[in-house]
């Protein structure tokens, strides 16, 4: 594709914030449009960044020809009729995490993007960092063996934010599992080679978030509504086809050892295991009885993750390439997701490939 593709954003909040580097840095893009629902916020966004072209109503983005690239960075309850039309208008779309709320919405955005050509991506940043990036490799040189059972987590201590959009189904779909549980489970699975799941058990539940005094540590100020209805912790027991295991863990408030967010993955193979995010890998010697670790030595990311997955998409798209972050990676982690919920309601496991 020949000259500087065209980007328009969609939804001017926190995330699209920590994409314009990205967009910024790139050889093969320009953001030259944005819109959201708050004119303040639409104000604010284009004289910061120096772009004209805004809107209130999405649709001037998607009607307009000379747009190549939607960035889709609303809540995730609007993401889906957003991707839908974007791409029977033609472009290109690259959406926040999750893709969608629901595993048949990704199915009808994989019916779109097969219509119309074009490529989607989902921004799962974590991919992108230089510390994933580089144990993906040597998993894929063969360092693991065969990945037989793997553990996730992400875990935080009263770190939420204690809004609508985050608190509420009606705009967020659900809670941790969907919020941050999203992200570790999608690393995870990238990291084993995306086996196909087929069975999950789980539970999603709330246990602390409607305590007398509860607070968010990053909004101290800011009430919890009693309308809260989506869950601040989950856990998982999950089954492949190909026999392997995976445990997965999310919650906003576990009284759990961490200031912030503790988010690790381990992978546990017939050849050795690895810790993401320390890039260490077990191995055993066995003639000589041995047992060894060894740590990748890595540099400084030239960027935050966020940037670097536009920066990434922006130069698959000006070189015909596939999405990095394919719609269908996004449909196994939702499926899984949208089973820890089924299980949570019908107390069981549940199957996903039936």
């Amino acid at each position: 594709m020949g000259g500087v593709l065209r980007v328009g954003v969609i939804g001017l909040g926190g995330v699209s914030k920590t994409h314009m580097p990205g967009w910024k840095a790139s050889e093969h893009a320009e953001v030259v449009a944005g819109s959201d629902i708050s004119e303040e916020a639409l104000e604010r966004w284009g004289g910061e960044h120096e772009v004209a072209d805004l809107s209130t109503d999405p649709a001037d983005l998607l009607k307009n020809p000379d747009i190549d690239i939607i960035d889709v960075c609303t809540p995730n309850m609007y993401h889906t009729p957003l991707v839908v039309a974007a791409l029977e208008a033609g472009k290109h779309v690259i959406c926040e995490k999750p893709l969608a709320p629901t595993p048949d919405d990704i199915r009808t955005m994989i019916e779109a993007r097969d219509r119309s050509g074009k490529e989607l991506m989902t921004a799962q940043h974590f991919r992108f960092a230089g510390t994933s990036q580089a144990m993906k490799r040597e998993i894929e040189s063969g360092a693991l063996g065969e990945v037989y059972h793997a553990r996730g987590w992400m875990l935080r201590r009263n770190s939420f934010i204690p809004t609508p959009t985050f608190i509420h189904k009606g705009q967020s779909g659900g809670g941790a599992c969907i919020d941050i549980g999203v992200h570790v489970l999608d690393l995870t699975l990238w990291l084993m080679g995306n086996p196909k799941p087929v069975a999950v058990s789980g539970v999603a539940r709330t246990e602390l978030a409607l305590k007398e005094g509860q607070f968010a540590r990053w909004k101290r100020d800011l009430e919890i509504p009693k309308s809260w209805d989506v869950e601040e912790f989950a856990s998982a027991f999950v089954r492949f086809e190909s026999g392997a295991t995976l445990v997965l863990e999310v919650s906003w408030l576990l009284h759990h050892d961490t200031l912030g967010e503790d988010m690790q993955v381990w992978l546990y193979g017939t050849e050795g295991g690895c810790h993401w995010p320390s890039c260490r890998f077990l191995n055993t010697n066995y003639q000589t009885r041995e047992l060894y670790n060894r740590e990748l030595k890595m540099t400084a990311d030239r960027m935050e993750p966020h940037a670097l997955e536009c920066l990434e998409f922006a130069r698959v798209i000006a070189e015909g390439k596939p999405s990095p972050v394919p719609a269908e990676q996004s449909l196994q982690v939702l499926s899984i997701l949208d089973g820890i919920y089924e299980s949570q309601r019908q107390g069981r496991e549940v199957r996903l490939d039936s």
